[in-house]
């Protein structure tokens, strides 16, 4: 087993309260840290654990869990933990998990799973789209694409995500989330193999040549795996199309270091607005 093997990964750092005398991680922990992982590998997949298992009407159980230990992790240790669809039976999946402390492989695990009625916990065959995800996800493929358009094409799907993320999540005011320039709008949704919608964003054009991102939103159980990105650069792509020069936007302050990281420059001073501290950036289009 190398880290080659596998396509996604979630890092840890060993903490204080997950070793023993030895300062060595107790055996139990691993079987966490694995388990850690696969809330990382649904968000690979673009699927909203919830969400999704009701779509497919059922539940994802364990049956089984082998763990063998290669060597110890022990305190402050960063760890990698790999974990890969490996075999997909008829009502099972075997998930193969390794821990990894740059590239010495600490842990290596193998996981059956097995999809079942939520009510009754007795098997059922994994839905073909389910499986289809899992094999795509191996082979490389593209978990979720961007979908552009006008509000009469994608409201219903963007307003879903918006509402989620600004009213329930963060309590901005449904009146002050959706305003008229929605219909002026290009809007962009991402769309896992699902179907289902799980981020949004909208572009203006406030002035000749100027573009402006506004109302970015990812479901807050898939962030992290870089969705928000792949929305962020489809919209600065529908912008250059145009012809745009320049893109702006105005960020809540909490997210600055992510649009940075894109390219974005602040131009403003801090501002508050439907009481959430904002940040005014730019970025200039080749």
């Amino acid at each position: 087993m190398q880290r080659s093997d596998f396509r996604c990964f979630h890092r840890l750092r060993v903490r204080w309260a997950e070793v023993d005398m030895q300062k060595i991680v107790f055996n139990a922990h691993y079987l966490m840290y694995i388990d850690t992982a696969m809330s990382d590998y649904w968000r690979a997949l673009a699927l909203p654990y919830e969400a999704s298992m009701l779509a497919l009407g059922g539940e994802i159980y364990v049956k089984k869990a082998t763990v063998e230990y290669h060597a110890s992790a022990r305190l402050d240790d960063t760890l990698d933990v790999g974990m890969q669809s490996t075999r997909i039976g008829n009502s099972s999946c075997l998930f193969t998990a390794g821990i990894f402390c740059g590239d010495r492989l600490l842990i290596s695990a193998e996981l059956v799973y097995v999809f079942a009625d939520p009510a009754t916990q007795t098997s059922r065959p994994v839905p073909p789209a389910l499986r289809a995800i899992f094999e795509g996800f191996e082979a490389g493929a593209e978990m979720a694409e961007v979908r552009t358009g006008d509000w009469n094409t994608l409201g219903r799907d963007a307003g879903r995500v918006r509402t989620a993320v600004f009213v329930h999540e963060q309590g901005i005011p449904a009146d002050v989330e959706a305003d008229i320039h929605d219909i002026s709008a290009r809007h962009a949704v991402l769309y896992n193999r699902l179907g289902m919608p799980i981020a949004a964003g909208r572009l203006l054009q406030p002035s000749p040549g100027v573009g402006r991102i506004g109302r970015m939103a990812v479901d807050r159980s898939v962030r992290g795996a870089q969705w928000g990105r792949q929305l962020l650069d489809a919209l600065v792509d529908a912008a250059r199309a145009r012809g745009d020069t320049e893109v702006q936007l105005h960020a809540q302050s909490s997210a600055e270091g992510f649009y940075r990281r894109a390219g974005f420059a602040v131009v403003g001073e801090p501002y508050e607005e439907a009481g959430i501290a904002h940040i005014a950036m730019a970025r200039k289009l080749q």
